[in-house]
């Protein structure tokens, strides 16, 4: 039988709560083999990410890739180590803080912000329990994927449904699908863009890079590509820029099979061929700075567009715990919360904790009364 955990300690009548839980892909915990092994088995075993028959893949996946790739990973991922560790854990941890601070400032009510990681720590389990033993009897899942993907933001709700499979109780549970085409989060892009346009001058070229997908997936009814273009599209609008002036393309690709195109890579090589010698990228896919984006955009694809004969090449940060973000992410948080009484401007604790009171010792009553 499955084991239930329900809330530790729990007490019928106790004060619930609302809780926000930001998810995030993962990261290892530190940039060694052994650390990227174990998290790389995690990731690469998932079938949202590679969809293969399974015996097949596992015997790829523990026969060659977790025999070569760990070792590689591990010196990718020391190139951005911080003495606080992984840029994605410290940021995604900083949103998650500032966030609950921005929340806390707009609504009186019991309202918990957490965050966790798909992969590696902390996990999506372990972080729902701690939740439930906090009281949160309401949780709003946002994926922090403003673009939707099976591979990213179906793998959380996976791994949120097989966490509360277990539950005794499960709480009201609302799910953020995506983002993004949402007005504040373009508005933050946009703002993040002007902002380094007035420190840097503007490029010939902004150049967007999303992380690519498998074109078979796609084509098998993702919706990933068209919110990306559709996210470009706004914020080419947003901007004021021509349609030449801002680039779609797709980064990250392993393996020979096609991928989403047009390749980041092979876009940087070919446009100092064209006359570009000053490109701006950006990366709207990630809410935090990464390997993706710190690794293979600002320092490998930086060196590459040198190479082909640009001359500047500038990476504009993710939106990470910047204050457009967090106002960006509370606006959605308390649209998809409506309804909810703790999200209520109004919410009275007097009025919660004496209605507590009563339901307690109502099942005080009924507890005596079967005794």
């Amino acid at each position: 039988m499955p084991r239930y955990y329900g809330q530790p300690q729990f007490r019928h009548g106790s004060e619930a709560a609302a809780a926000v839980l930001l998810v995030n892909l993962g990261t290892p915990d530190a940039p060694t083999p052994r650390a990227l092994r174990r998290y790389l088995g995690q990731f690469l075993a998932d079938p949202r990410i590679v969809e293969m028959p399974r015996v097949l893949w596992r015997l790829i996946l523990h026969g060659i890739i977790l025999r070569v790739r760990p070792a590689r990973s591990a010196a990718l991922y020391a190139k951005i180590w911080t003495a606080e560790g992984s840029p994605l854990a410290t940021g995604t941890a900083a949103l998650a803080e500032r966030l609950q601070a921005a929340l806390r400032a707009q609504r009186p009510g019991p309202i918990l912000v957490r965050h966790a990681m798909r992969y590696g720590q902390p996990g999506v389990g372990p972080v729902l329990r701690e939740l439930a033993a906090a009281g949160a009897r309401r949780v709003l899942v946002l994926p922090l994927f403003p673009q939707y993907s099976g591979t990213t933001t179906a793998s959380v709700l996976d791994a949120v449904g097989a966490e509360l499979a277990r539950w005794r109780w499960v709480p009201d549970l609302r799910f953020v699908a995506d983002y993004h085409a949402d007005a504040r989060y373009i508005e933050a892009l946009a703002r993040s863009v002007e902002a380094h346009w007035q420190r840097h001058g503007r490029a010939q070229r902004l150049v967007l890079s999303y992380h690519g997908i498998p074109d078979k997936y796609f084509r098998a009814g993702d919706p990933y590509f068209c919110q990306c273009q559709a996210t470009a599209r706004r914020l080419r609008e947003r901007l004021d820029l021509r349609e030449d002036e801002l680039l779609v393309t797709f980064q990250s690709r392993v393996g020979r099979a096609k991928w989403l195109q047009p390749y980041t890579e092979a876009t940087l090589d070919a446009l100092p061929g064209q006359g570009v010698k000053h490109v701006q990228v950006l990366c709207p896919g990630f809410a935090i700075d990464c390997l993706e984006t710190l690794e293979e955009i600002a320092m490998a694809n930086h060196a590459r567009f040198l190479h082909a004969g640009g001359e500047r090449f500038e990476y504009i940060p993710a939106l990470n715990s910047s204050d457009d973000h967090v106002a960006a992410l509370a606006e959605l948080v308390l649209r998809q919360a409506q309804g909810w009484p703790e999200f209520e401007p109004g919410w009275d604790a007097a009025r919660a904790a004496a209605q507590g009171a009563a339901v307690r010792t109502r099942h005080e009553r009924l507890r005596d009364a079967r005794r």
